[in-house]
């Protein structure tokens, strides 16, 4: 299924950003019967805004009433527990409290409510001073009470988007990975794209570019109809002792600007504290700032005491695609075969399947597909803590990473894979190798032996390899 020297191959769709609202979008269109191809100018997907969340399947209990947002993070969060088994992706049922800390924040819990059940979701309660308590003995007596959502959880934020994208390439999608877009034109039915990997045509193009959707915008089509403001949130990840000092997600009030600062377990097993909200001007680099990160670890100390002394794992920073506006940016150019996905921030994870709904109901107005009748519907592996992990059922041969227990079976399923890892991230996002407590130091250079020189395949084809 790769080209023949010359061949410049015409597809339907031609999703250009790898991101999870990209690989959502690749499979919905792969499923629905569309020729896929998926453009990401990285070494591997996740290599912008996705790869850097807190990892929170959203209800949209908060979400603005009546938005594009609200509608697609609750079909999102409805089609991911519809799927969720058959991909086999995790679930950390924790629930979520909306913890007022003074009387401000105390004051706006009853519009917190209010707003839930105006967004249909009508579990979320006021709950006491005494039940936040119950609820989390670790948390500071400082806690005045709280807005208890129930349907709120954690997931994996990696393994998700791997598995929609390789769901689209066993049902037929193509991926380029190194594909830079770097030029294009529209004859009135057909684009031509011009890529670092080469030229190729698509009837339609998806604009998933998150940190760079405006520049696309402007370079295809000659205007922006947004401009990206990159929002930078700084996260501490605390050792895996501290998971169990909570088993809800923490939410601060949020304000206008953003959610705010978030304690939660991970999928993995940590405690994370984050993200700040910092604009910033560029777009490719989100650098640590060690005052930063002491006020985030200061305040999850003040908000759970017993965190005072426990070791931190990791910290991490990542850019958000917030633009001028807080909605998302959708834009639908039937003229232009064109279809904007942009401005979509920490909600993106929930909302990406609602956003690939979305853009293929925007699409359908215009062209008939045919859905596939019976789809592949392949598994990712575990690597959720409180599931079963590779480590704990036989054959594996050896732990290559013993802080977080990656047995070389599972680094070598990876490099196998129909959409082997790019470059060491991806390998990191994959496997969880070289995630823990020595954040490589003793593993590296296993992991590198094993790896080999294997990390940058450049395109990877729709066929599926059982």
């Amino acid at each position: 299924m790769s080209k023949a020297p010359g061949q410049i191959e015409h597809y339907d769709v031609a999703v250009i950003g790898g991101g999870v609202v990209g690989c959502a979008t690749a499979r919905r269109f792969a499923l629905e019967g569309a020729r896929v191809l998926l453009l990401e100018k990285g070494a591997d997907i996740l290599s912008g805004a996705s790869k850097a969340n807190s990892a929170i399947l959203h209800t949209g209990f908060d979400a603005p009433s009546g938005s594009q947002e609200l509608a697609c993070m609750q079909r999102g969060y409805a089609e991911y527990r519809e799927i969720a088994q058959r991909l086999n992706l995790p679930l950390l049922e924790t629930g979520a409290m909306v913890v007022a800390w003074n009387d401000a924040d105390e004051a706006k819990l009853d519009a917190i409510l209010a707003q839930a059940h105006a967004n249909g979701v009508e579990d979320v309660v006021r709950i006491s001073r005494d039940a936040v308590r119950q609820r989390e003995p670790a948390l500071s007596s400082q806690a005045r009470g709280a807005v208890w959502v129930p349907g709120e959880h954690v997931i994996d934020p990696w393994s998700a988007p791997l598995a929609y994208l390789q769901q689209a390439m066993a049902n037929g999608a193509h991926v380029w990975r190194g594909a830079t877009v770097e030029g294009g034109a529209f004859d009135g039915k057909t684009w031509t794209l011009l890529t670092t990997l080469g030229e190729v045509r698509s009837t339609e193009v998806i604009n998933c570019a998150g940190l760079f959707g405006d520049h696309l915008e402007r370079a295809l089509l000659g205007e922006a109809s947004f401009t990206i403001h990159p929002r930078k949130g700084q996260f501490v990840v605390f050792d895996k002792a501290a998971a169990a000092m909570l088993s809800s997600i923490i939410l601060p009030v949020p304000n206008e600007r953003t959610k705010g600062v978030v304690l939660t377990r991970t999928i993995y097993g940590n405690l994370l504290v984050g993200p700040t909200a910092e604009e910033q001007e560029d777009r490719d680099h989100a650098s640590l700032d060690e005052a930063i990160l002491d006020s985030l670890v200061a305040d999850a100390i003040t908000k759970v005491p017993a965190l005072e002394g426990m070791p931190i794992t990791a910290t991490y920073a990542g850019l958000r695609p917030a633009t001028e506006q807080k909605a998302y940016r959708l834009k639908d150019r039937p003229e232009a075969n064109w279809i904007t996905l942009g401005g979509v921030r920490s909600t993106g994870l929930t909302a990406a399947l609602g956003l690939a709904e979305h853009a293929f109901a925007c699409y359908r107005q215009r062209r008939a597909t045919t859905p596939i009748g019976s789809p592949v519907w392949p598994a990712v592996p575990n690597l959720a803590e409180h599931l079963p992990r590779d480590w704990q059922q036989p054959g594996y041969e050896e732990i290559v990473c013993h802080c977080e227990l990656v047995t070389r079976r599972e680094i070598e399923a990876a490099l196998e894979s129909p959409l082997p890892p790019g470059n060491i991230g991806g390998l990191k996002r994959r496997t969880r190798a070289c995630m823990g407590r020595c954040q490589g130091f003793y593993c590296g250079a296993r992991v590198a032996e094993l790896t080999g020189n294997c990390l940058t395949p450049p395109i990877s084809t729709g066929i599926w390899h059982e």
